[in-house]
């Protein structure tokens, strides 16, 4: 059986060096936001926090046959520069650096799923009202810290500003990452965290509905797909 999901229902999963220009400082907005590639490649960003998109990188995560959509190491900076975890001229470097040491962007990507499944273990089981698996959180923790060793304070015009210390590390954009982790879990967002009620999903989102009883990840997708077959059972 196909699944269509909410990624590969985006005009086209993978469709290297189709639709999209070379990247460039004035980057095209793609739906959910962020930026295009040069590749082709669009992620849907809908999950409402930094770090609910990037655990949405694993789709049809409870069936038999999940998708990975971070593929390589190219893969997560292209999300990256969607989800503006990344400007446009530090992916750039990134790519360059990664070109160079093709066995460190491999370490760089292994360390990334594992994120991304520790993201996903603590929100979900928070949302599903499950107790937090320890492991994960314990991970989490390691990642914040380390992303938050990251941090500095910079002067602009204004006044001042967080910036990370080091530009051109290949795992970047894996501290924005933790960082948004952090933040959401002792925000007061944390309640609108929600796991997609599709029995073939399991993306996360936050619910900002008025009376927060959203059930979908996407309406178009997986709330289509619901009425679809309630409609179908109801005919039977």
């Amino acid at each position: 059986m196909v699944h269509v999901t909410c990624q590969s229902y985006i005009g086209g999963y993978y469709s290297r060096g189709e639709a999209m220009r070379a990247r460039n400082d004035a980057p095209v907005d793609t739906r959910g936001g962020g930026y295009t590639t040069d590749d082709g490649y669009q992620f849907e960003l809908t999950g409402g926090s930094l770090c609910l998109d990037f655990a949405n990188t694993l789709d049809s995560r409870p069936t038999e046959a999940p998708r990975e959509l971070l593929s390589d190491y190219r893969h997560l900076v292209d999300w990256a520069m969607q989800a503006e975890a990344l400007s446009p001229a530090v992916t750039r470097r990134l790519l360059a650096s990664a070109a160079s040491e093709p066995a460190r962007a491999r370490v760089v990507l292994g360390r990334a799923r594992a994120l991304r499944e520790s993201v996903f273990q603590v929100f979900s089981a928070h949302a599903r009202g499950a107790r937090i698996p320890q492991g994960a959180l314990d991970a989490l923790n390691r990642a914040v810290s380390g992303a938050l060793a990251r941090l500095r304070l910079a002067k602009d015009s204004d006044g001042f500003r967080w910036e990370w210390k080091e530009d051109q590390a290949l795992d970047r954009m894996l501290w924005s990452v933790a960082r948004s982790a952090g933040e959401l879990l002792t925000s007061d967002r944390l309640g609108q965290v929600r796991v997609c009620a599709a029995p073939d999903c399991d993306w996360l989102f936050l619910d900002t509905s008025r009376n927060g009883s959203r059930r979908w990840c996407d309406m178009r997708v997986c709330g289509n797909r619901s009425k679809v077959r309630r409609y179908r059972a109801a005919r039977r």
